[in-house]
């Protein structure tokens, strides 16, 4: 030090040999002393030389120290050593450059008291030596007096410099000592977190997935600026979610020993500062120096166990699904609030008496299906006696390739719009006649396909309802022969980059709601929206009919077959209209008999006549006693020979079906007409028949099996008891949606255990608290972009009954070994179909904005694999579209597998008591190598 080389200079031997320089030496330090007494001498140029040597001692002092073991808990432990700890309390500048000083001097490192001590004797002995003495000075040497005038100098700062340092050691020491307590609590909770990572590390994915992860996590931290009280809930919110992947006592170690830091910290900040302003300031402050911290620490590659430790905190964040996007994120404080509303609903009685409760309140499922109950309702797989044979066994475990599935396109003629039960061209060349549309019915590969469907050039997200029924996006949907063909009669037109829709159609080409209310003028007794609610639109182009009947309070399936008339039902799909491409053929439509308030047919090219009225029979399987048929055709209103012997063979059909024809009106606006039938509502028509054709069915003969079942010209009874299914018109809409059927009586049992009315209802309330307290808010998903929605396993149809007040509608699928319970989703007013997901669907890609499925996946595994059917929701799905699933915890685990090897965007997983649900969005991704041809 500067100091020791001065005294050690100007105080050799031979300064002191003679006798008057040493009394000259003792009379200045009594100057000295008296002049210290008297008056302040501030510190000369010596702060720079320590600022300097403090500052390059401190940093080497604490470099032993190793980085944090939390790096974003609010009680994190900065990385250069508690020295930012003492910064941020509100010592002065001065006192920390001279409790800098104090520590770097060599003198100081010893006992504070002895050197306090030594001190005074020192002065003692000094003044001793004065008083003996006396003080005489010498003239004839002037050296001396200017060697002594420096050393007075020297002597007075050291003086002042000691007194003030003797006044800040025992502060320094106090501090040091704080200071180890500090380091030896953050090496135990090192130690700790080390054991944690051990144990994590070992859940970890492939490196290139947890580099991602990391990239996400600087992102996401750049934008989580936010105050302890912000991440306490955070906190919380975590602890709340447990994915199966991470074990519970792992989560509360972690979080307990961030509690214990931040108690630590919180502490010292206590005593340091009794001000609660400064104090705030102060957390704030030390909250900006973790997050600058954290990003330099990111940056150093070199420190590899701080990346590793970053590593293990973001794979735990992303299976807690706290990194689901900016979206889920934003969130969170809306989730914790619903946990709180959770907690109240434990209390209430519900389907899942005394079950823990998924976010927001939602129950992990509907009570198990009764074993009991499975005697009392029949499935369609054993009411179609003819349903094909060509199910396999899945394998009891995970399906192989999950997670890295290769995936290629589908190499197919199809391209874009591939339907794989419809465009199999193997099956098609192999059949003997297409007399009856065979060639248009559904024709499954005898394995499903696991290849994705590509995107057409230009695909850009659907417009939002409702403006995508006027206008959709021309290269969604690239066909301009519909546009060439129908274009005058205002179906559909080309403008610009849009495929626009008038409104019209064959029957109507000054607009469907004109023809709409025609058709009520008609027959006021239709009452659309009131006593027509589902409808039946047969062929029905690009459906403008359906599409304005959501004005009515009307719901109507439209199909058409997939046919020269291109990709009319993809349009109606596009502009966000319920519709689906079957065919009346050689086959049963897959809906139940007597389901459908009123059947349409708009110059929809069926011949009604022929094969003995084999496709009217069908129509009148379908159609609900005193339901009505809409006939609106040529044969109807013109003269012309065909059109005059068609009418004649359908007059002569309806009189033998005992079908009414209630009235033929004429609109002189669209310069067309329409005959509109009822059927019978008693068997008294039938017992009076001159001629029994066409016949009765047989009493073996089961109306609802639907199936893979031929047509059969044949009628049934019309039910006349109290308690059969169609014996009474159902209540008006939309008190018929709550409303337990009639013929749902109490002795006999529901799906799940209860009698059958009570389990409807119960089924109700369940679904309407699951959509309420977690579907609308808690599954980050928007849904004012939903329109097109499935519900891939139905019951009673309770989760579309639940939605009713959103601008969607929901195809209700009754899988085909459930239990048949789609009659009772047409008695209130929804609709839907039969299906096994063991093949694919009838619908064109990228139909449905949003895919429900309700243990869906763990009844499908003893019957057919996984991984075909997650291809067939990727075809289906539009890019953008949802998908939630709620099933087992193994089963929601490996459909996240897969959804990952797709690039679908997981937003959110959570899994307690076996039971799980996910949410996830289907991106824009498709592989760039095609399979091998079809």
């Amino acid at each position: 030090m500067a100091f020791g080389k001065a005294r050690s200079s100007k105080r050799s031997p031979s300064s002191y040999t003679s006798t008057v320089t040493m009394v000259i030496f003792i009379a200045i330090c009594v100057i000295g002393l008296w002049m210290l007494t008297s008056s302040f001498i501030p510190r000369q140029t010596t702060s720079t030389a320590n600022d300097l040597s403090s500052s390059t001692n401190s940093r080497t002092h604490y470099q032993h120290k190793d980085p944090p073991a939390f790096e974003d808990s609010q009680g994190d432990l900065p990385d250069v050593e508690p020295k930012q700890m003492v910064e941020m309390s509100n010592y002065d500048s001065k006192s920390r450059e001279d409790k800098q000083s104090s520590v770097l001097l060599p003198e100081n490192r010893s006992d504070p008291v002895v050197e306090g001590n030594a001190e005074d004797e020192t002065e003692l002995e000094n003044i001793e030596a004065s008083n003996d003495d006396g003080n005489p000075k010498s003239s004839n040497n002037e050296e001396h007096e200017k060697d002594q005038s420096s050393l007075e100098e020297e002597n007075t700062v050291e003086t002042q410099q000691r007194k003030e340092e003797s006044a800040d050691v025992e502060q320094q020491a106090k501090e040091e000592s704080e200071t180890e307590e500090i380091q030896e609590i953050y090496a135990q909770s090192e130690q700790q977190t080390t054991e944690v990572q051990s144990t994590e590390r070992t859940q970890q994915d492939t490196q290139q997935e947890t580099a991602e992860m990391e990239s996400q996590e600087n992102t996401d931290l750049s934008r989580q600026q936010i105050s302890q009280e912000d991440h306490q809930e955070i906190s919380d919110f975590q602890n709340a979610e447990i994915h199966e992947g991470i074990s519970e006592p792992e989560i509360r170690q972690v979080m307990n020993e961030e509690t214990v830091l931040q108690e630590q910290q919180e502490s010292e900040q206590q005593d340091e500062t009794t001000d609660n302003e400064e104090s705030q300031q102060s957390e704030r402050t030390e909250a900006e120096k973790q997050e600058g911290h954290q990003s330099e620490e990111n940056d150093n590659s070199s420190n590899q166990e701080t990346q590793q430790q970053e590593q293990d905190i973001l794979t735990e964040e992303k299976e807690m699904d706290l990194n689901s996007g900016e979206s889920f994120l934003g969130e969170a404080q809306s989730e914790t609030q619903q946990q709180g509303i959770m907690t109240e609903e434990k209390a209430a009685t519900d389907l899942n008496s005394g079950g823990e409760s998924f976010p927001g309140g939602a129950h992990p499922e509907i009570p198990k299906e009764s074993t009991e109950s499975k005697q009392s309702w029949s499935t369609q797989a054993v009411q179609s006696e003819n349903e094909k044979e060509r199910r396999k066994e899945g394998p009891n475990g995970i399906d192989r390739n999950l997670y890295g599935y290769t995936w290629e396109l589908c190499n197919v003629t199809a391209g874009p719009d591939y339907i794989p039960c419809l465009d199999n061209e193997k099956a098609l060349k192999k059949l003997h006649s297409t007399r009856h549309y065979e060639h248009r019915e559904r024709h499954c590969p005898d394995e499903a396909p696991t290849c994705l469907v590509p995107l057409p050039d230009g695909y850009k997200r659907s417009i939002e309802w409702p403006k995508s029924r006027d206008k959709i996006w021309y290269h969604n949907v690239p066909r301009t022969k519909l546009a060439e063909v129908k274009g005058h009669q205002n179906w559909v037109k080309v403008t610009g980059e849009f495929l626009t829709f008038p409104g019209g159609g064959t029957q109507f080409i000054h607009g469907a709601l004109h023809y709409i209310d025609f058709i009520q003028q008609s027959v006021p007794k239709i009452g659309w929206g009131k006593r027509s609610r589902v409808i039946l639109d047969v062929g029905c182009g690009v459906a403008s009919f359906g599409g304005y009947l959501f004005e009515r309070e009307v719901l109507t399936m439209s199909f058409a077959p997939k046919d020269e008339h291109e990709a009319q039902v993809q349009f109606a799909l596009e502009r966000g209209i319920p519709a689906m491409s079957a065919v009346m053929g050689s086959q049963r439509l897959p809906f139940p008999s007597r389901v459908f308030d009123l059947v349409h047919c708009a110059r929809c090219r069926v011949p009604w006549h022929a094969d003995d009225g084999a496709l009217l029979l069908e129509i009148n399987r379908v159609l609900r006693p005193g339901g009505y048929f809409v006939w609106s055709a040529t044969p109807v209103y013109q003269n012309l020979k065909e059109d005059a012997e068609i009418w004649k063979a359908m007059s002569a059909l309806t009189l033998s079906m005992c079908w009414n024809l209630v009235t033929v009106k004429k609109d002189k606006l669209n310069s067309i007409g329409a005959a509109i039938y009822r059927k019978p509502i008693t068997n008294e028509c039938y017992n009076h028949r001159k001629n029994n054709s066409p016949p009765m069915c047989k009493d073996e003969d089961d109306p609802n099996a639907a199936w893979y079942v031929p047509l059969q010209s044949c009628m049934q009874w019309v039910p006349v008891a109290g308690t059969e299914r169609g014996s009474q018109w159902p209540e008006e809409w939309p008190q018929r949606l709550e409303t337990p059927p009639y013929w749902l009586n109490r002795s006999q049992m529901g799906i799940y255990g209860k009698p059958a009315p009570d389990d409807f209802a119960a089924d109700y309330e369940h679904w309407k608290r699951v959509v309420r307290k977690s579907y609308l808010s808690g599954l980050g998903i928007s849904w004012s972009n939903v329109r097109n929605v499935m519900d891939m396993r139905a019951v009673y149809g309770g989760f579309a009954a639940a939605l009713k007040d959103l601008k969607l509608w929901v195809m209700n699928v009754v899988t085909i070994d459930s239990p048949d319970t789609l009659p009772i989703i047409y008695e209130r007013g929804l609709f839907g179909i039969y299906h096994d997901w063991c093949e694919s669907f009838s619908t064109y890609p990228r139909s449905y904005d949003l895919l429900h499925a309700d243990h869906l996946f763990s009844r499908l595994k003893k019957r057919c694999k996984v991984v075909p059917v997650m291809a067939e929701i990727d075809r289906i799905v539009k890019p953008g579209g949802k998908l939630i699933v709620r099933d087992k915890s193994s089963i929601v685990g490996e459909v996240e597998n897969i959804l990952k090897s797709l690039h679908w965007e997981v937003r959110l997983i959570f899994s307690k008591d076996q039971e799980g649900i996910l949410s996830a969005q289907k991106s824009d991704w498709r592989p760039r190598t095609y399979s091998a041809s079809s």
